[in-house]
């Protein structure tokens, strides 16, 4: 039987994200050197370190967890809507920035306030110039298209997986785009997956899942009945008690493998 529709993830799926946040951590750490002299390479360890503390101290956590934000998304993101969520997460994130770099230069005895607001403008700035695809996504879902209806299921705050999706120019393959905070909640419920099959108009039998999260990706898709793919994408493997249909490295194996779990099936 063959696939009706593909639906892909986002982050480091079809865009780079774990590798362009940490270059965009870098440049600031050299800024950091440069305008206050810090020791770049501890100054790295220790912002990710007090990123993550405080990220998961704060009182947003919770919705960043459910949605699927991260820590170093809260580094960048605008956050802009009027639910009670995101006018929290708003006005708890925008000082948060400045506070991680504060902690990071306070660790080696710099005291800098006004600097710590230019590095988080910083990070934030050079986090949008560097967004880029991952490779072959562009010749991939080209060659998909002929044959499958594309669909795009991501987790994240609402205006920044559509700054995400606006600056990777992919938007005109997707006949459905669902944003986890557009929805109040996020993969691996399975609500979210039946959402998107039905808005495509396909059964979850008929449809694949792409993904690099074990956790929600392909957990997920087996929560809706869905045939998964799991793109291991070095840096950001999981340990996850399930296991994908098929596993990729790279985004050019795709069709092959779409093509051999069509064949294998009833």
């Amino acid at each position: 039987m063959s696939f009706k529709a593909v639906f892909f993830d986002l982050d480091d799926t079809l865009v780079v994200d774990e590798v362009v946040s940490r270059e965009a951590l870098l440049a600031t750490a050299r800024r950091a050197s440069v305008t206050k002299g810090a020791e770049a390479e501890r100054f790295v360890r220790d912002a990710t370190h007090h990123g993550k503390r405080l990220w998961q101290a704060g009182p947003a956590h919770p919705y960043c967890r459910a949605i699927g934000i991260s820590a170093f998304e809260c580094l960048w993101g605008k956050f802009e809507g009027e639910t009670d969520d995101l006018r929290r997460l708003r006005e708890w994130a925008l000082p948060f920035r400045a506070q991680v770099f504060d902690h990071a230069l306070r660790e080696q005895l710099i005291e800098s306030p006004d600097g710590a607001q230019d590095l988080a403008d910083t990070f934030s700035r050079e986090r949008r110039l560097r967004q880029r695809l991952m490779p072959d996504a562009r010749e991939t879902l080209t060659r998909l298209s002929a044959k499958y209806l594309l669909a795009l299921l991501t987790n994240g705050a609402p205006d920044l997986q559509r700054e995400k999706i606006s600056a990777s120019g992919l938007a005109g393959f997707f006949k459905a785009i669902a944003v986890s905070g557009e929805h109040g909640m996020g993969k691996p419920r399975a609500e979210i997956f039946h959402r998107l099959a039905s808005e495509v108009g396909v059964a979850p039998h008929e449809a694949a899942m792409v993904g690099n999260s074990l956790e929600r990706d392909i957990a997920g898709a087996a929560n809706a009945g869905i045939t998964s793919v799991w793109i291991k994408v070095a840096g950001s493997e999981e340990h996850a008690a399930v296991e994908p249909d098929a596993t990729i490295t790279g985004l050019a194996e795709l069709p092959a493998v779409l093509e051999r779990l069509e064949g294998s099936r009833p």
